[in-house]
């Protein structure tokens, strides 16, 4: 059962129906002991509820979202064995709970995640183990959007939400250096691939749709954007902008891509490079004339390019790697730092692919790659350990901060001696 903490907190404010709702429900499930046999007889339940029903927990997942931007979280996790029963919250990189929001026994969660997903949903989420999906609400006249990802923990589900910036971050407030701001310009550039990379959590689509958003204000042109799920929704501008969401609109990154080139587009934005299928398409786009973006989940941008020749079969490398460096144009990998402040700053490593960077490529040589990067600020590159240096200089954070987050730990010693 649910223990009311703070009656203001708004989505508390229909626990007495959902508790109720949750009681009714369960009661009609019984003590089954297989755990697939429970979930479906459950997702029946779920899908067969009155229209009430479905809004009072409707309501309960609309208000711990509320409460969850009035604290300006940037995650919510509800469900599983290792919530023990709380609702949790990241909150400027820390994540812990939040004793206000409830107690939910596992079960309860199990319903309340379920009341998210459509039939076809849940049949995805019970094959697949995990369902990733797009959650949106209209607040004071305004969509707001939650990237959500809903999966199994110890036979129970779980669910992550993410909050989407309801308004674009400015291009000009990423710390962008001309020359590379010219390469990401489709005004300056008709084709190339464009890769942002850092772990989950690092800001990547902010910076994706920052680098939408001023193409969109400044160029004509077709963009189409593949997601799984969509997140931000861009308003076309300058240009019409298509959104695919895998699952929804189209059955993979890999399909969205071939078919996108059916599509009279301009850029091509794939989601993520998840897999050697998805790598050897974008390649292969780029080859046709197109300005590719896309992610991966790396921390710098030897480690991008050593990733993407690793991913695909050793027979396939070296044309990979040959095409990789004919194609490749611009590496950005980020990472988001505590700042002095209490809130979090972006620190970036940036590679511009130039005929030494090719040749780099081409040899086998990437681990000559980081010097080239350290040498070439007056071509807009800039190693992580640099510009954690320019952010230490400018007291936005931490020497420990600097440390801590440095790829290179020897570099940026260095680099933290020569300051003293």
């Amino acid at each position: 059962m649910i223990e009311l903490v703070e009656k203001r907190n708004t989505s508390l404010r229909y626990a007495p129906e959902a508790v109720d709702l949750f009681d009714k429900l369960l009661s009609r499930i019984g003590p089954e002991s297989d755990t697939v046999a429970r979930q479906r007889r459950m997702a029946e339940l779920v899908l067969r509820m009155a229209t009430e029903e479905k809004r009072f927990l409707q309501k309960l997942i609309d208000g711990f979202l509320i409460h969850m931007r009035e604290l300006d979280a940037s995650d919510i996790e509800i469900g599983g064995s290792s919530c023990q029963q709380s609702v949790w919250l990241r909150i400027q990189g820390h994540k812990m709970a939040r004793p206000e929001m409830g107690r939910w026994s596992c079960d309860q969660s199990d319903i309340l995640v379920l009341s998210l997903l459509s039939a076809q949903q849940i049949e995805r989420l019970v094959e697949h183990r995990v369902m990733d999906f797009s959650y949106e609400k209209v607040l004071e006249g305004k969509s707001v959007r939650w990237r959500a990802s809903a999966y199994y923990d110890m036979a129970h589900l779980a669910l992550n939400m993410r909050a989407i910036a309801a308004t674009v971050y400015p291009y000009n407030k990423l710390g962008i250096p001309a020359p590379i701001s010219r390469s990401l310009s489709l005004a300056h550039e008709k084709q190339g691939l464009i890769l942002l990379t850092g772990i989950t959590g690092s800001g990547k689509s902010t910076t994706m749709d920052s680098i939408i958003d001023a193409n969109n204000q400044t160029v004509d042109g077709h963009i189409v954007i593949i997601g799984d799920p969509i997140e931000y929704i861009h308003t076309s501008k300058k240009c019409i902008i298509r959104h695919r969401e895998v699952g929804r609109d189209v059955l993979s990154f890999k399909d969205g891509a071939v078919q996108a080139l059916r599509q009279d587009p301009d850029i091509i934005v794939v989601g993520e490079m998840r897999d050697p299928d998805t790598i050897k398409t974008c390649l292969e786009i780029v080859d046709t004339g197109h300005k590719v973006f896309s992610t991966l989940h790396t921390g710098s941008a030897v480690e991008t390019i050593d990733r993407i020749v690793a991913e695909c079969q050793v027979e396939e490398q070296d044309r990979i790697r040959n095409r990789l460096a004919d194609v490749l144009r611009i590496i950005v990998s980020q990472k988001l730092i505590p700042g002095t402040d209490g809130k979090l700053v972006l620190a970036k490593e940036i590679l511009l692919v130039t005929s030494a960077v090719k040749a780099a490529i081409r040899n086998k040589n990437t681990h000559e790659i980081y010097q080239m990067i350290s040498e070439g600020g007056k071509q807009g590159m800039i190693t992580l350990e640099q510009d954690l240096q320019r952010l230490l200089s400018a007291r936005v954070i931490t020497e420990g901060d600097a440390f801590d987050y440095a790829n290179n730990k020897r570099r940026m010693q260095e680099l933290i001696y020569q300051r003293m």
